[in-house]
């Protein structure tokens, strides 16, 4: 999988120990990781959680990401705003059993983390063991094993339902503030990385146009 990590600006300060700990768990298990910052509390370029997941869809829709990591102060702010957009299914995640059931039941494709509220001593624990049981299975294996039918069935329901309820993303983007969007894709290595990546040509000629 190639894994986006996005931190918003209340906590870029911490980006560099989580995306420490997620370079080294997804590794090991054969998947790529692309920072997009925030990088420090001193960047330039901020991102607000909103912007968080306008960048989520654009990357999931895109498919210059199969998943994204994705958070602020607690979590709830950037889950929030990953659902509001198209083509994100966003779970809220906060220790090791919150994320291997949310893999293993809901398989989505983005989870928010709370990276202050209860961000203390052992913090860099919890995150390790946090994404370890996140990718320690395939997505979408079922739990208990009884139930695995029945939740891959509400998942694609649940997807249909997000098809008729959002409209496309390209559509969003042409209507959205461009001054918005381009402070969203406007990151130091976002053209590196989104252009590279990306498997939509029609997404990627409207971030290029608002980049232009």
């Amino acid at each position: 999988m190639k894994i986006a990590l996005i931190n918003e600006n209340s906590q870029a300060s911490k980006n560099k120990l989580i995306y420490g700990i997620l370079k080294d768990v997804a590794e090991s298990r054969g998947h790529t990781v692309y920072n997009y910052g925030m990088y420090s509390a001193e960047d330039e370029h901020s991102l607000t959680y909103v912007q968080n997941g306008l960048l989520a869809s654009i990357l999931l829709t895109g498919k210059a990401a199969d998943f994204v990591v994705a958070g602020c102060g607690t979590g709830e702010g950037a889950m929030l705003a990953c659902n509001t957009f198209p083509n994100v299914s966003c779970g809220y995640v906060a220790e090791p059993c919150d994320a291997y059931l949310f893999g293993q039941i809901n398989a989505g494709n983005a989870v928010s983390m709370p990276f202050a509220k209860g961000f203390g001593w052992g913090a860099e624990l919890n995150l390790r063991t946090t994404f370890e049981k996140l990718f320690s299975e395939k997505f979408g294996g079922g739990y208990p094993e009884e139930r695995a039918e029945a939740e891959r069935n509400n998942k694609k329901v649940l997807d249909s339902m997000k098809a008729v309820a959002y409209r496309s993303l390209p559509e969003i983007l042409r209507e959205i503030d461009p001054a918005f969007l381009r402070a969203t894709v406007g990151g130091p290595k976002f053209k590196e990385y989104f252009f590279k990546n990306c498997q939509d040509q029609e997404i990627a000629g409207i971030i290029r146009s608002v980049l232009a």
